[in-house]
């Protein structure tokens, strides 16, 4: 699929060929008394733009693409806002975007509540994947930073990623109070260089898809685990679940309204070079996750040359326009 906005000419010089297309529907008005046909002015300009060289960026389908699946599973997901609940209307999407991938994207899926956990490695496989979805439970607390750190330890094992560490590290001194150390093991000095950094740039096939209501109070600064991601070239995808009115929940006897609470969903999204989509609807969020599937199918680009296709397009409007005039006269004029 060709990014329109990227278009680029080898040899310009050639669109002043299209300078001739209006001076021809002149003369054509001037000898027929009527106008030219449309089709067949267009089907002349793309084959003079033809004749320039154009080139565009194409995306195309990843052959070796992960994505990461992050599930909020925190006490506040239990919100009612999203029919039946905000945790079953993401667990359905999820289903839905798993059901619709293509057959060659690994998909991962990672809970987070008070802590998160590796529900299902990185896989093809629909099944597996489907059966990690069926039982979700909700718990108490938010680390989604645990979250982006748990997927990228997954997404690239070798790159020196230390998640253990920089747990430990947040909850002994507290991830507000000294910056987190940014994921490089201890043994990192015995690494060769070269491994590290091929690790690092196969960031470029991978993203994490974060849903979540917002809401994080554990675990390392999600900001920080962000600008980890960054730094490997991991987009993260965020997705706001729940409405700005929020809903009523019952946790551990105390009653309190939850809202969508999406500013660090947009700043990580930011950060990342990925996007925000905010869900406060369960058809809206079916509808984000589409788009989803759509971006993470096509992410990587080349410049390629078009001459042909913008061609072959010029004579196919040519030919309508023949047809259409020898259907309505009897001849081509």
């Amino acid at each position: 699929m060709p990014d329109l906005s990227s278009v680029q000419f080898l040899w310009p010089l050639m669109l002043y060929s299209g300078i001739g297309v209006p001076l021809f529907a002149i003369y054509y008005a001037y000898r027929t008394r009527k106008i030219p046909p449309i089709f067949l002015l267009l089907g002349l300009l793309l084959i003079c733009a033809s004749l320039a060289r154009p080139q565009t960026v194409l995306m195309t389908p990843l052959r070796e693409a992960t994505v990461m699946l992050v599930i909020d599973t925190s006490g506040s997901m239990r919100a009612k806002d999203l029919k039946p609940s905000r945790i079953e209307a993401a667990q359905q999407a999820a289903q839905q975007f798993i059901q619709d991938k293509p057959s060659r994207l690994r998909v991962g899926l990672v809970t987070v509540a008070g802590t998160a956990a590796l529900a299902q490695a990185p896989t093809e496989e629909r099944d597996a994947l489907l059966k990690a979805l069926d039982y979700l439970p909700l718990q108490y607390g938010s680390a989604l930073g645990t979250s982006i750190l748990v997927s990228l330890e997954a997404l690239l094992p070798g790159s020196g990623i230390d998640a253990q560490k920089i747990i430990n590290e947040a909850s002994d001194m507290g991830s507000n109070k000294k910056p987190v150390n940014m994921g490089k093991s201890l043994d990192e000095k015995n690494q060769p260089k070269k491994e590290i950094q091929a690790s690092a740039s196969r960031g470029q096939n991978m993203a994490i898809v974060l849903m979540s209501d917002g809401q994080s109070n554990m675990g390392p600064e999600l900001q920080k685990m962000a600008e980890l991601a960054a730094s490997h070239e991991v987009k993260v995808y965020t997705v706001g679940i729940g409405t700005a009115e929020g809903d009523v929940v019952h946790i551990q006897g105390r009653s309190m309204r939850v809202k969508l609470e999406d500013e660090a969903l947009k700043k990580v999204a930011a950060i990342t070079g990925g996007e925000y989509f905010r869900a406060d609807s369960t058809d809206g969020l079916k509808a984000i996750y589409n788009k989803l599937g759509y971006r993470l199918r096509f992410e990587k680009r080349s410049m390629s040359e078009i001459s042909a296709y913008v061609a072959l397009l010029g004579m196919l409007f040519v030919l309508i326009s023949m047809t259409r005039s020898f259907a309505r006269m009897g001849k081509i004029i």
